[in-house]
């Protein structure tokens, strides 16, 4: 038996998976799970199983939705009596759990066993299908969920069904409203934790822009960023390195956030679900893009555009549609990407530009299966596949695949020619032509 004194407290730790325990009957208890896979407890709602008694009066209150405990500070509520105490420590500040290598400090155990298995490399748990090594066997249970399918996990609600109980616990927040996480800065509330961190960014960013201050800088560029998980994901772009992987379909990725969308290829799990028509999708933009469709029906029908635009007098049918609209009159670009510090005028275009760093091709081809970065891509690859010609010349009937074809066919009856030799003068309709022409001056070889 392993035990650890940690700010004057005794933990008991399990030799087989290191999970702590606070007393020796409770160790007792989780090592049935190991020792004969003992469940003797059973939910009558969702048939989960459960080691012991307490386990399962727990369970219950995810179906009750009973919350008796509650913080004297912001008034969160929560299930269990740890989930306050971890709470707390949002108020407080105190991170408890230190590690003994690099000396690194958290608020949550989960936390800190997720950093330590950075430093411990043993991963006795192998998976059969895959061979992917765990640290635990409750990694590698998780894990099997993705070859088998399976989805405990029911929410009582919408019957939803997931992989793991921590998803269900974010989702059961829709029904419920809690926000259990609060910036400190602007008191704004989120029901994820990747939610808050993210809120942070924004004001820290904000911070950095008022000083001016971009302490991290890259050895191989020179370029400076504000924050050292910029400079992290920055270092990618040298080095190659695409250190998230697919277990599925190998696939790799630079940044987690693209492996787990990713991912929802393989499991079909859609997370983000339009409360006008059920419709689901995996991706927050992805739902967005589809809610204009029924904004747009209603705007269309009423021929409502209450948004107009003061310069040009166009109107929109929403007030972000103005906004972005807005951009193009004063320049401003108030979407900066972290890694290379492009601006642009929407968010849209800052998604795409995205792509180029992570490497990521969301768009799959049915017929031949090309992936690309970008839906529109994709569309236009399908008119080689369907043989659709929606450009035609009014002049001569001519059909094209692009409009950017159609622009240069066009010039045939202008006579246009604006790209120019500045050497001889001679002009050309095509930039293609161009650079052809311009190896006679050089000599260089194709």
């Amino acid at each position: 038996m392993d035990i650890r004194i940690q700010n004057g407290n005794k933990t008991y730790i399990c030799e087989i998976c290191k999970s702590e325990l606070k007393n020796v009957r409770s160790l007792r208890t989780h090592m049935r799970i190991h020792d004969t896979g003992e469940k003797h407890y059973k939910c009558e709602v969702c048939m989960a199983e459960l080691a012991d008694s307490f386990s399962l009066k727990h369970h219950m209150r995810l179906h009750t939705g009973e919350k008796s405990h509650k913080c004297d500070v912001c008034s969160a509520e929560f299930i269990r009596k740890n989930y306050l105490k971890d709470h707390m420590r949002i108020h407080t500040g105190e991170k408890p759990y230190k590690c003994h290598v690099c000396s690194s400090e958290f608020k949550l155990r989960d936390s800190f066993m997720k950093h330590m298995r950075r430093h411990n490399v043993e991963k006795p748990y192998k998976c059969d299908v895959c061979l992917k090594a765990f640290v635990s066997t409750s990694y590698l249970m998780n894990h099997m969920r993705i070859h088998t399918g399976e989805k405990p996990y029911k929410c009582g609600i919408c019957w939803s069904e997931f992989t793991e109980s921590s998803n269900l616990k974010r989702h059961m927040r829709r029904h419920t409203g809690e926000k259990p996480y609060k910036c400190d800065i602007c008191s704004s509330e989120f029901t994820q934790m990747s939610s808050l961190k993210t809120h942070r960014n924004i004001h820290y960013s904000e911070k950095m822009f008022k000083s001016g201050e971009k302490p991290y800088k890259c050895d191989v560029c020179l370029k400076a960023f504000a924050t050292s998980s910029s400079l992290v994901n920055h270092m990618r772009i040298h080095t190659g390195e695409k250190p998230y992987k697919c277990i599925l379909c190998l696939s790799e990725f630079t940044q987690s956030s693209n492996l787990k969308r990713h991912m929802r290829r393989h499991t079909g799990e859609k997370p983000y679900k339009c409360d006008i028509c059920s419709s689901e999708f995996t991706r927050m933009s992805s739902l967005k893009r589809h809610r204009n469709i029924h904004y747009g029906e209603k705007t269309f029908k009423s021929g409502v555009k209450p948004y107009k635009c003061d310069e040009c007098l166009k109107a929109f049918a929403s007030s972000s549609s103005l906004r972005d609209h807005m951009n193009r009159h004063t320049g401003e670009k108030p979407y900066k990407c972290m890694l290379c510090l492009s601006e642009f005028t929407q968010k849209g275009n800052l998604d795409r530009h995205m792509s180029i760093h992570t490497g990521e091709k969301p768009y799959k081809c049915d017929f031949c299966l090309a992936e690309f970065t970008q839906m529109s891509s994709l569309r236009k690859h399908m008119r080689i596949h369907t043989g659709e010609k929606p450009y035609k010349c009014e002049l001569c009937l001519s059909e094209f695949t692009q409009m950017s074809s159609l622009r240069t066919h066009m010039r045939i009856h202008t006579g246009e020619k604006p790209y120019k030799c500045e050497l001889c003068l001679s002009e050309f309709t095509q930039m293609s032509s161009l650079r052809t022409h311009m190896r006679k001056h050089t000599g260089k070889k194709p």
